[in-house]
């Protein structure tokens, strides 16, 4: 975190650790918008927390705290700050505002949503409980707060496996992602069922399952397939490639390690590749880039989530200008919501 509020020292910080990731003409812009931010940030006592997937300019001036979804939600649960402004997708504000109903919660830009949370609704969520009656509903934190007030507890990436888990019974549902749960299906030892929503359709009874999934997907992870690990390989074929649990599981076999977005930069950081690739969202890449400038970050991706993407400093700068895009949750949507967050949080 950079805490200046001076322009010319803001963009000598930013200059230092960005300096080849980032022009210079963008970090002299950038610099100004960032000072700004930080001064209004004491002004109207708030905090502000940033995705990994942030871009570097953002990701590396302004928040006060940054990780993946699991981290954030701690820090969002811990703040004493009157304003919370959450430089991530709407779901990850919605989670933020989940833990802190009577904080205020921004989120810079009004179409930063999600093709995953997209994916599934809090009616299908019912639907599957009356088919499945009595079986547990794991739900990602990758959704909105009403598919998340209709589960029994919530999780990440990173702690999804411990989740199933520690629920102790023989079948779960576990919403939405496909390739997250075919990947979790596999680590526990359990066979899924993506069982069709057409109630004119019935499934065959004989199937054996232990997890009950749904064909959602991240944009995003499903665009990266074997064959760019391939190609990959035959240039750099001392390469280390990091997969994110959301790319599809023949992806994630085919590379060296999966994980979280705060599991991939511990291992970058841990371990001695000659040359990474991480398979998710591009702007990490630069991120751990700039803070690892010994590490030999592969430049192969082109691929940016068009609603992190929405995020900027710019926008950022206006959201608490204005204290615009205030997160909004029904009250009896929200305390359901925070059974299943809390619980999530407790796992850890």
């Amino acid at each position: 975190m950079i805490t200046e509020t001076n322009p010319e020292k803001m963009y000598e910080a930013m200059q230092a650790k960005l300096g080849s990731v980032v022009p210079d003409f963008e970090l002299r812009i950038k610099s100004e918008i960032a000072a700004e931010i930080n001064r209004l940030k004491i002004e109207k006592n708030a905090v502000i927390l940033g995705h990994n997937y942030m871009e570097p300019a953002l990701f590396n001036s302004v928040p006060d705290f940054v990780g993946d979804s699991l981290e954030l939600a701690r820090r969002a649960a811990q703040t004493d700050k009157d304003i919370i402004v959450f430089c991530g997708v709407e779901f990850m504000a919605e989670t933020a505002k989940i833990l802190n109903p009577q904080k205020t919660v921004l989120i810079p830009s009004d179409k930063a949503g999600c093709s995953l949370a997209a994916s599934i609704t809090a009616a299908d969520v019912r639907e599957l409980k009356k088919r499945f009656p009595g079986v547990p509903v794991v739900t990602y934190v990758n959704t909105y707060a009403d598919v998340k007030a209709e589960s029994d507890i919530c999780c990440t990436s990173g702690n999804a496996r411990a989740v199933v888990e520690s629920l102790n019974t023989d079948t779960v549902i576990f919403l939405p992602d496909e390739y997250l749960a075919k990947n979790v299906a596999k680590e526990t030892g359990k066979d899924i069922i993506f069982p069709t929503m057409d109630p004119r359709k019935t499934m065959d009874e004989g199937l054996n399952y232990q997890m009950i999934g749904w064909l959602g997907r991240c944009e995003v992870h499903d665009k990266f397939t074997v064959e760019d690990i391939e190609n990959v390989r035959k240039q750099f074929p001392d390469v280390t490639i990091l997969a994110h649990p959301e790319c599809s599981p023949e992806v994630v076999a085919a590379s060296d390690f999966s994980g979280s977005t705060t599991a991939m930069i511990r291992h970058v950081e841990k371990t001695a590749a000659p040359h990474y690739l991480l398979l998710t969202e591009c702007a990490m890449g630069d991120n751990i880039a700039a803070a690892n400038p010994d590490k030999d970050m592969l430049r192969l991706c082109n691929v940016r989530c068009p609603h992190m993407n929405q995020i900027t400093l710019e926008d950022t700068l206006e959201s608490l200008r204005k204290i615009q895009y205030v997160i909004e949750i029904p009250e009896d949507i929200l305390k359901r919501a925070a059974r299943a967050v809390e619980r999530m949080i407790a796992i850890g």
